[in-house]
Protein backbone atom coordinates (compact mmCIF):
# COMPACT_ATOMS: atom_id res chain seq x y z
CA UNK A 1 0.00 0.00 0.00
CA UNK A 2 1.41 3.43 -1.00
CA UNK A 3 1.64 6.65 1.70
CA UNK A 4 -1.74 6.69 2.82
CA UNK A 5 -4.16 9.73 1.62
CA UNK A 6 -5.53 11.54 4.71
CA UNK A 7 -8.55 12.96 5.19
CA UNK A 8 -7.35 17.04 5.33
CA UNK A 9 -8.78 17.47 8.74
CA UNK A 10 -6.78 14.84 9.92
CA UNK A 11 -3.69 16.07 8.42
CA UNK A 12 -3.90 19.53 9.18
CA UNK A 13 -4.61 17.94 12.78
CA UNK A 14 -2.03 15.49 13.24
CA UNK A 15 -4.21 13.23 14.15
CA UNK A 16 -3.63 10.35 12.39
CA UNK A 17 -0.16 10.10 12.04
CA UNK A 18 1.09 6.65 10.89
CA UNK A 19 1.92 6.49 7.28
CA UNK A 20 1.69 3.16 6.31
CA UNK A 21 0.33 -0.31 6.41
CA UNK A 22 -0.10 -3.47 4.46
CA UNK A 23 -3.33 -3.71 1.99
CA UNK A 24 -6.12 -4.68 3.88
CA UNK A 25 -5.71 -8.71 3.09
CA UNK A 26 -2.55 -8.72 4.47
CA UNK A 27 -3.89 -7.17 7.80
CA UNK A 28 -6.75 -9.46 7.80
CA UNK A 29 -4.46 -13.03 7.31
CA UNK A 30 -2.33 -11.10 10.31
CA UNK A 31 -5.31 -11.38 12.08
CA UNK A 32 -7.19 -14.66 11.72
CA UNK A 33 -4.30 -17.09 10.43
CA UNK A 34 -1.38 -15.75 12.92
CA UNK A 35 -0.89 -14.86 16.68
CA UNK A 36 -1.91 -10.99 18.02
CA UNK A 37 -0.95 -8.15 15.62
CA UNK A 38 1.51 -6.28 17.98
CA UNK A 39 0.77 -8.33 21.22
CA UNK A 40 3.46 -11.37 19.91
CA UNK A 41 5.25 -11.70 23.18
CA UNK A 42 7.65 -14.49 22.16
CA UNK A 43 8.06 -17.70 24.57
CA UNK A 44 7.31 -17.80 28.35
CA UNK A 45 9.73 -17.86 30.56
CA UNK A 46 9.78 -20.27 33.16
CA UNK A 47 9.54 -17.76 35.85
CA UNK A 48 6.92 -18.07 38.61
CA UNK A 49 4.96 -15.16 37.28
CA UNK A 50 4.65 -16.72 33.90
CA UNK A 51 1.21 -18.49 34.54
CA UNK A 52 -0.03 -14.61 35.11
CA UNK A 53 1.26 -13.48 32.13
CA UNK A 54 4.82 -12.16 32.50
CA UNK A 55 6.84 -12.65 29.05
CA UNK A 56 10.10 -12.08 28.01
CA UNK A 57 9.54 -8.65 26.66
CA UNK A 58 8.56 -6.98 30.34
CA UNK A 59 11.22 -8.81 31.60
CA UNK A 60 13.50 -7.33 29.71
CA UNK A 61 12.18 -4.02 30.67
CA UNK A 62 12.26 -4.81 34.11
CA UNK A 63 16.03 -5.87 34.26
CA UNK A 64 16.97 -2.36 32.15
CA UNK A 65 15.66 -1.07 35.39
CA UNK A 66 17.31 -3.03 37.46
CA UNK A 67 15.46 -5.90 38.95
CA UNK A 68 14.29 -3.80 41.54
CA UNK A 69 11.39 -5.48 44.02
CA UNK A 70 9.13 -7.85 43.03
CA UNK A 71 6.80 -7.77 40.16
CA UNK A 72 3.22 -8.14 40.82
CA UNK A 73 0.03 -8.39 38.34
CA UNK A 74 -2.85 -6.42 39.29
CA UNK A 75 -5.81 -8.61 39.50
CA UNK A 76 -8.31 -6.06 40.78
CA UNK A 77 -9.10 -2.47 40.81
CA UNK A 78 -11.25 -0.54 43.42
CA UNK A 79 -11.07 2.67 44.33
CA UNK A 80 -7.44 3.60 45.18
CA UNK A 81 -6.60 0.23 45.66
CA UNK A 82 -4.68 -2.15 43.66
CA UNK A 83 -5.18 -6.16 44.52
CA UNK A 84 -1.42 -7.49 43.12
CA UNK A 85 -0.54 -11.23 42.86
CA UNK A 86 3.12 -12.01 42.42
CA UNK A 87 2.78 -15.43 41.83
CA UNK A 88 -0.12 -18.09 40.77
CA UNK A 89 0.58 -19.55 44.46
CA UNK A 90 1.35 -16.30 46.78
CA UNK A 91 -1.28 -14.45 48.66
CA UNK A 92 -2.47 -11.16 46.89
CA UNK A 93 -1.47 -8.18 48.42
CA UNK A 94 -3.83 -5.09 48.70
CA UNK A 95 -1.69 -2.09 48.26
CA UNK A 96 -3.35 1.48 47.86
CA UNK A 97 -2.62 3.12 44.33
CA UNK A 98 -1.21 6.66 45.41
CA UNK A 99 -0.77 9.82 43.05
CA UNK A 100 -0.17 6.49 39.93
CA UNK A 101 -2.18 5.48 37.10
CA UNK A 102 -2.50 1.90 37.34
CA UNK A 103 -5.18 -0.21 35.26
CA UNK A 104 -6.07 -3.61 35.83
CA UNK A 105 -3.61 -5.99 33.78
CA UNK A 106 -0.57 -3.79 34.79
CA UNK A 107 2.30 -5.05 36.31
CA UNK A 108 3.76 -3.27 39.23
CA UNK A 109 6.40 -2.88 41.69
CA UNK A 110 4.73 -2.64 45.14
CA UNK A 111 6.49 -0.88 47.75
CA UNK A 112 8.88 -2.75 50.21
CA UNK A 113 6.70 -2.24 53.05
CA UNK A 114 3.78 -3.82 51.12
CA UNK A 115 1.70 -0.57 51.58
CA UNK A 116 1.40 0.88 47.51
CA UNK A 117 2.31 0.49 44.56
CA UNK A 118 5.60 1.90 43.69
CA UNK A 119 5.97 2.11 40.12
CA UNK A 120 4.53 0.27 37.08
CA UNK A 121 5.97 -1.15 34.68
CA UNK A 122 5.68 -0.21 31.00
CA UNK A 123 2.75 -1.37 29.72
CA UNK A 124 2.95 -3.86 26.25
CA UNK A 125 -0.57 -3.06 25.36
CA UNK A 126 -3.58 -1.04 26.33
CA UNK A 127 -7.35 -0.14 26.40
CA UNK A 128 -7.04 3.74 26.12
CA UNK A 129 -10.24 6.11 25.84
CA UNK A 130 -11.04 9.32 27.06
CA UNK A 131 -12.74 9.74 30.45
CA UNK A 132 -16.51 9.47 30.54
CA UNK A 133 -17.50 11.25 34.13
CA UNK A 134 -19.34 14.17 33.98
CA UNK A 135 -17.37 17.52 33.69
CA UNK A 136 -14.48 15.07 32.68
CA UNK A 137 -11.30 17.44 30.73
CA UNK A 138 -9.44 16.04 27.91
CA UNK A 139 -7.96 12.92 29.97
CA UNK A 140 -7.22 9.84 29.07
CA UNK A 141 -8.43 6.74 31.35
CA UNK A 142 -6.91 2.82 30.79
CA UNK A 143 -9.35 0.52 30.84
CA UNK A 144 -7.41 -2.58 30.67
CA UNK A 145 -3.02 -2.84 30.33
CA UNK A 146 -1.00 -5.59 29.17
CA UNK A 147 -4.17 -7.68 26.72
CA UNK A 148 -3.80 -9.46 24.06
CA UNK A 149 -7.64 -10.20 22.88
CA UNK A 150 -10.63 -7.48 23.11
CA UNK A 151 -13.78 -9.53 22.84
CA UNK A 152 -15.95 -6.76 21.62
CA UNK A 153 -19.51 -8.08 23.04
CA UNK A 154 -22.86 -7.19 21.29
CA UNK A 155 -25.90 -9.18 22.17
CA UNK A 156 -28.20 -10.98 19.33
CA UNK A 157 -31.44 -9.50 21.02
CA UNK A 158 -30.66 -5.86 19.72
CA UNK A 159 -30.15 -4.97 16.22
CA UNK A 160 -26.29 -4.68 15.44
CA UNK A 161 -24.82 -1.39 15.84
CA UNK A 162 -22.21 -0.87 13.43
CA UNK A 163 -21.47 2.80 14.80
CA UNK A 164 -20.74 1.28 18.07
CA UNK A 165 -18.65 -0.75 16.69
CA UNK A 166 -16.48 1.09 14.80
CA UNK A 167 -15.61 2.94 17.34
CA UNK A 168 -14.41 0.08 19.47
CA UNK A 169 -12.60 -1.46 16.90
CA UNK A 170 -11.01 2.22 16.70
CA UNK A 171 -10.09 1.69 20.43
CA UNK A 172 -9.34 -2.08 19.91
CA UNK A 173 -6.55 -1.40 17.14
CA UNK A 174 -5.18 1.38 19.05
CA UNK A 175 -4.69 -0.91 21.99
CA UNK A 176 -2.42 -3.37 20.46
CA UNK A 177 -4.47 -6.01 21.19
CA UNK A 178 -5.99 -8.37 18.87
CA UNK A 179 -9.77 -7.23 18.44
CA UNK A 180 -12.66 -10.38 18.01
CA UNK A 181 -16.34 -9.52 18.04
CA UNK A 182 -18.37 -11.75 19.94
CA UNK A 183 -22.19 -11.41 19.75
CA UNK A 184 -23.66 -12.80 22.67
CA UNK A 185 -27.10 -14.17 23.94
CA UNK A 186 -27.85 -16.47 20.87
CA UNK A 187 -30.32 -18.92 23.23
CA UNK A 188 -32.60 -15.56 23.08
CA UNK A 189 -32.55 -15.80 19.24
CA UNK A 190 -35.03 -18.72 17.54
CA UNK A 191 -34.39 -17.61 13.82
CA UNK A 192 -30.91 -18.19 12.52
CA UNK A 193 -31.91 -15.92 9.70
CA UNK A 194 -31.58 -13.19 12.34
CA UNK A 195 -28.16 -14.50 13.83
CA UNK A 196 -27.04 -15.13 10.51
CA UNK A 197 -27.99 -11.25 9.48
CA UNK A 198 -27.00 -9.69 12.73
CA UNK A 199 -23.26 -11.18 11.52
CA UNK A 200 -23.06 -10.04 8.19
CA UNK A 201 -24.13 -6.72 9.30
CA UNK A 202 -20.55 -6.40 11.82
CA UNK A 203 -18.70 -8.17 9.52
CA UNK A 204 -20.03 -5.32 6.92
CA UNK A 205 -17.36 -3.01 9.12
CA UNK A 206 -14.85 -5.47 10.98
CA UNK A 207 -13.11 -6.60 7.66
CA UNK A 208 -11.15 -9.73 8.62
CA UNK A 209 -11.84 -9.02 12.55
CA UNK A 210 -13.17 -12.57 13.91
CA UNK A 211 -17.23 -12.64 14.18
CA UNK A 212 -18.42 -15.68 16.39
CA UNK A 213 -22.10 -16.09 17.77
CA UNK A 214 -22.32 -17.65 20.98
CA UNK A 215 -24.56 -18.38 24.36
CA UNK A 216 -23.22 -17.89 27.34
CA UNK A 217 -26.39 -20.22 29.05
CA UNK A 218 -25.93 -23.22 26.42
CA UNK A 219 -22.35 -22.78 25.92
CA UNK A 220 -22.64 -22.70 21.99
CA UNK A 221 -20.00 -21.59 20.28
CA UNK A 222 -17.73 -20.96 23.82
CA UNK A 223 -15.14 -23.44 22.57
CA UNK A 224 -13.94 -20.91 19.57
CA UNK A 225 -13.43 -18.71 22.24
CA UNK A 226 -11.41 -20.76 24.55
CA UNK A 227 -8.96 -21.11 21.62
CA UNK A 228 -7.84 -17.44 22.27
CA UNK A 229 -6.98 -18.30 26.23
CA UNK A 230 -4.14 -19.99 26.46
CA UNK A 231 -1.66 -20.24 29.01
CA UNK A 232 0.03 -16.56 30.18
CA UNK A 233 -2.75 -14.98 27.52
CA UNK A 234 -4.93 -12.05 28.73
CA UNK A 235 -8.50 -11.37 27.21
CA UNK A 236 -10.64 -8.17 28.11
CA UNK A 237 -14.04 -7.93 27.59
CA UNK A 238 -15.72 -4.84 26.49
CA UNK A 239 -19.22 -4.06 25.47
CA UNK A 240 -22.20 -1.70 26.52
CA UNK A 241 -24.09 -2.76 29.93
CA UNK A 242 -26.12 -5.82 29.93
CA UNK A 243 -25.01 -7.59 26.91
CA UNK A 244 -23.44 -10.95 28.44
CA UNK A 245 -20.30 -10.29 29.22
CA UNK A 246 -20.90 -11.70 32.79
CA UNK A 247 -22.78 -14.78 31.29
CA UNK A 248 -19.69 -15.21 28.89
CA UNK A 249 -17.38 -15.19 31.68
CA UNK A 250 -18.98 -17.61 34.26
CA UNK A 251 -19.37 -20.26 31.23
CA UNK A 252 -15.74 -19.96 30.34
CA UNK A 253 -14.41 -20.27 33.80
CA UNK A 254 -17.13 -22.77 35.05
CA UNK A 255 -18.02 -20.96 38.04
CA UNK A 256 -20.11 -17.96 38.95
CA UNK A 257 -17.46 -15.82 39.46
CA UNK A 258 -19.51 -12.68 38.38
CA UNK A 259 -22.74 -12.06 39.55
CA UNK A 260 -25.50 -11.57 37.04
CA UNK A 261 -29.05 -10.25 36.62
CA UNK A 262 -31.89 -11.30 34.90
CA UNK A 263 -33.22 -9.47 31.74
CA UNK A 264 -35.61 -6.66 32.25
CA UNK A 265 -38.98 -7.49 30.77
CA UNK A 266 -39.54 -4.73 28.88
CA UNK A 267 -36.84 -4.61 26.39
CA UNK A 268 -34.99 -8.22 27.39
CA UNK A 269 -31.85 -5.66 28.25
CA UNK A 270 -29.77 -7.18 31.07
CA UNK A 271 -29.13 -4.75 34.30
CA UNK A 272 -25.22 -4.18 34.69
CA UNK A 273 -23.42 -6.67 36.83
CA UNK A 274 -19.84 -6.12 36.83
CA UNK A 275 -19.11 -3.20 39.74
CA UNK A 276 -15.29 -3.37 39.79
CA UNK A 277 -12.73 -4.64 37.29
CA UNK A 278 -11.00 -7.53 37.62
CA UNK A 279 -8.76 -10.58 36.06
CA UNK A 280 -10.28 -14.08 36.85
CA UNK A 281 -8.42 -17.03 35.95
CA UNK A 282 -9.83 -19.80 32.37
CA UNK A 283 -9.52 -23.56 32.97
CA UNK A 284 -6.83 -23.35 29.80
CA UNK A 285 -4.38 -21.03 31.89
CA UNK A 286 -5.57 -17.71 30.49
CA UNK A 287 -7.44 -15.05 31.74
CA UNK A 288 -10.48 -13.34 31.33
CA UNK A 289 -10.92 -9.39 32.37
CA UNK A 290 -14.12 -7.68 32.83
CA UNK A 291 -14.48 -4.07 32.83
CA UNK A 292 -17.73 -2.38 33.89
CA UNK A 293 -20.70 -1.56 31.25
CA UNK A 294 -19.11 1.17 29.39
CA UNK A 295 -22.25 3.13 28.62
CA UNK A 296 -20.93 5.70 25.93
CA UNK A 297 -17.43 4.75 23.70
CA UNK A 298 -15.56 8.24 23.83
CA UNK A 299 -11.90 7.85 21.77
CA UNK A 300 -8.83 8.95 23.15
CA UNK A 301 -6.14 10.11 20.76
CA UNK A 302 -5.88 7.49 17.72
CA UNK A 303 -2.37 6.51 16.51
CA UNK A 304 -3.17 3.35 13.81
CA UNK A 305 -6.73 2.67 15.01
CA UNK A 306 -8.69 4.57 12.53
CA UNK A 307 -6.80 4.06 9.80
CA UNK A 308 -6.99 0.14 10.63
CA UNK A 309 -10.90 0.47 11.26
CA UNK A 310 -11.56 2.17 8.38
CA UNK A 311 -9.03 0.28 5.85
CA UNK A 312 -11.56 0.18 2.65
CA UNK A 313 -12.11 4.08 2.85
CA UNK A 314 -8.42 4.69 3.39
CA UNK A 315 -7.82 2.20 0.35
CA UNK A 316 -9.90 4.32 -1.77
CA UNK A 317 -8.16 7.58 -1.15
CA UNK A 318 -5.15 6.28 -2.42
CA UNK A 319 -7.00 6.32 -5.79
CA UNK A 320 -8.47 9.67 -5.46
CA UNK A 321 -7.28 12.23 -8.67
CA UNK A 322 -6.46 14.88 -6.40
CA UNK A 323 -3.95 14.08 -3.42
CA UNK A 324 -5.90 16.86 -1.26
CA UNK A 325 -9.33 15.70 -2.11
CA UNK A 326 -11.43 16.14 0.27
CA UNK A 327 -13.99 13.61 -0.68
CA UNK A 328 -17.15 15.91 -0.63
CA UNK A 329 -17.45 16.94 -4.82
CA UNK A 330 -14.32 17.11 -6.10
CA UNK A 331 -14.20 15.19 -10.04
CA UNK A 332 -11.85 12.26 -9.65
CA UNK A 333 -12.68 11.04 -6.48
CA UNK A 334 -13.13 7.36 -5.89
CA UNK A 335 -14.64 7.53 -2.36
CA UNK A 336 -17.63 8.98 -3.87
CA UNK A 337 -17.15 7.20 -7.02
CA UNK A 338 -17.54 3.65 -4.52
CA UNK A 339 -20.44 5.00 -3.16
CA UNK A 340 -22.34 6.00 -6.46
CA UNK A 341 -21.62 2.69 -7.42
CA UNK A 342 -23.00 0.98 -4.40
CA UNK A 343 -19.16 -0.76 -3.16
CA UNK A 344 -19.20 1.86 -0.42
CA UNK A 345 -22.03 3.17 2.52
CA UNK A 346 -21.80 6.52 2.54
CA UNK A 347 -22.65 6.54 5.96
CA UNK A 348 -18.93 4.49 6.37
CA UNK A 349 -17.76 8.11 5.04
CA UNK A 350 -19.64 10.01 7.14
CA UNK A 351 -18.07 7.88 10.27
CA UNK A 352 -14.80 8.49 9.47
CA UNK A 353 -15.04 12.18 9.08
CA UNK A 354 -17.33 12.16 12.59
CA UNK A 355 -13.88 10.37 14.37
CA UNK A 356 -11.52 12.17 12.62
CA UNK A 357 -13.16 15.78 13.37
CA UNK A 358 -13.88 14.24 16.95
CA UNK A 359 -10.07 13.73 17.16
CA UNK A 360 -9.38 16.90 15.73
CA UNK A 361 -11.34 18.83 18.18
CA UNK A 362 -9.93 16.55 21.23
CA UNK A 363 -6.33 17.87 20.72
CA UNK A 364 -7.54 21.20 19.94
CA UNK A 365 -8.86 20.83 23.46
CA UNK A 366 -5.45 20.06 24.90
CA UNK A 367 -3.65 22.36 23.28
CA UNK A 368 -6.03 25.05 24.55
CA UNK A 369 -5.53 23.79 28.28
CA UNK A 370 -1.89 24.06 27.43
CA UNK A 371 -1.80 27.75 26.16
CA UNK A 372 -4.30 28.49 29.37
CA UNK A 373 -1.68 27.50 31.61
CA UNK A 374 -4.27 24.29 32.56
CA UNK A 375 -1.49 21.66 33.39
CA UNK A 376 -4.13 19.26 34.57
CA UNK A 377 -5.21 18.85 31.03
CA UNK A 378 -3.21 15.00 29.76
CA UNK A 379 -0.96 15.94 26.65
CA UNK A 380 0.11 12.74 24.82
CA UNK A 381 3.47 13.44 23.15
CA UNK A 382 2.95 12.63 19.23
CA UNK A 383 5.09 9.99 18.62
CA UNK A 384 4.53 7.19 17.07
CA UNK A 385 5.09 4.70 19.86
CA UNK A 386 3.32 4.33 22.66
CA UNK A 387 4.58 1.81 25.03
CA UNK A 388 7.43 1.00 26.33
Amino acid sequence: MTLLRYLPAAKAAGVIRHTTWPNRSGAVEALTNGPPLSTVRGTMTDSPEAALGWTPELDAIWSAGGRIGRPGRVMRLDRGWSTVRQSIAAEPLRVRNIGIDVAVGDWVIPSADGEKVESVIDRQSAFVRRASHEGARAEAHTLAANIDVVFLVHGLNSPPNQRRLERELVLAFDSGAQPVVVLSKLDLVDDPAVVANSVATLEAVAFGVPVHAVSGVTHEGLETLRDYASVGRTIALLGASGVGKSTIINALVGDAVQRTNDVRMGDQRGRHTTTAAELVSLPTGGWLLDTPGVRAVSLWLSGQGIERAFADVFDLMDHCRFRNCKHEDEPGCAVLAAIAAGDLAAVRLHSLKRLVAEEAALEEEQRAHVRAGDRRGVHRPRTEGRFG
